[in-house]
């Protein structure tokens, strides 16, 4: 029989899909059908920096709104019951999801700044949660700032998780470094357990009849793939840390890709978006026939098979490839 199973962040997971951060993650319930569907773990939609910072200011100006007002005034106290706003009820959804299912629950926390992370992150701990993702999404936009200043936040933020945590801690970054290989080397040694590659900055559009910046979301597709495996397969082996992929991955074939560049983990949200929860029963069943009848009997063969490392000349085979693309372009162009 066919062995899926893998490690990511220390934990032994039964095959290398891994559903990710998504609205999916707000129900309980449909963490329990990607686990009945077969999925190794699942990492919860985020807890953004912004959340913890509003629920102080909210609380504060509840508390002080009666400060000089009669005694009913009492009843403009929150009903700290209920009081279900940010971090508290997500660390409450932590707990029922790991009530509701086995798998290994891994958070997810969206910032860049120290601040209260390190607070919440106990927090998280202390509800169950079975590792952190460092969900870090920030746009350099001051022309003042340099891209060391830059890069020594998202360090020190990891430094500072990592020392006050027992659970591994993931960090989920964008491309948008000059020198990423040696970025993620130095994450790496800050004490990352594991990168995920690659965020997104979801560009905004413009509204030019009311002359408003709109949100704009675009689903993935697998043509967002290619970067991440490059990554993944400059990465795999050479910085100490696991590796996940995320953005691109709608099919076995996508998912056993991601694992031949060298991740241990494949992680899957837009198919799901797109084509509901029992797809996932779909896209593991097609990555043990595929492994089945090309003669794999386990991940952990494959793994990292495709890497750069597992080339004799890596720098060699990515000019080569470069020119090989170039040159099939420009033969079809004489073809036409």
């Amino acid at each position: 029989m066919t062995d899926l199973s893998t490690t990511y962040l220390g934990l032994k997971l039964k095959n290398p899909l891994v559903p990710s951060s998504s609205p999916l993650m707000r129900k309980v319930d449909n963490i329990k059908r990607m686990e009945d569907a077969g999925v190794a773990a699942v990492v919860l939609h985020s807890l953004f920096e912004e959340q913890f910072a509003r629920e102080s200011e909210l609380l504060s100006e509840a508390l002080d709104a009666g400060t000089y007002s009669y005694a009913e005034s009492l009843t403009h106290f929150p009903d700290l019951g209920n009081y279900n706003i940010g971090p508290e009820g997500y660390l409450e959804h932590i707990r029922q999801v790991k009530q509701a299912v086995d798998i290994p629950v891994i958070a997810s926390l969206n910032g860049v700044s120290t601040g209260g992370w390190v607070k919440h992150a106990r927090k998280i701990q202390d509800a169950g949660a079975d590792a952190l993702e460092l969900n870090t999404y920030y746009l350099a936009a001051d022309p003042a700032q340099t891209s060391v200043q830059v890069e020594e936040m998202y360090l020190d933020l990891v430094r500072a998780v990592k020392a006050n945590l027992r659970i591994p801690v993931a960090v989920k970054l964008s491309l948008h470094f000059s020198a990423f290989a040696n970025m993620a080397q130095r994450l790496t040694q800050a004490g990352a357990d594991g990168l995920v590659l690659f965020n997104r900055f979801y560009q905004p559009d413009f509204d030019l009849e009311n002359l408003e910046i709109v949100p704009s979301l675009e689903l993935s597709t697998s043509d967002f793939l290619r970067v991440r495996l490059r990554w993944i397969a400059i990465l795999h082996g050479r910085v100490g840390c696991d590796l996940a992929l995320t953005g691109g991955v709608h099919s076995a074939t996508d998912a056993l890709k991601a694992v031949m560049a060298g991740a241990n983990v494949a992680m899957m949200t837009s198919a799901l978006l797109e084509r509901g929860v029992d797809y996932l029963r779909v896209v593991l069943a097609d990555m043990a026939r595929w492994m089945e009848e090309h003669e794999y009997a386990s991940i952990q063969q494959m793994h990292g098979s495709m890497s750069q490392r597992a080339a004799g000349q890596p720098a060699a085979l990515e000019r080569a490839n470069y020119m090989k693309v170039l040159g099939a372009y420009e033969s079809s162009r004489v073809v036409e």
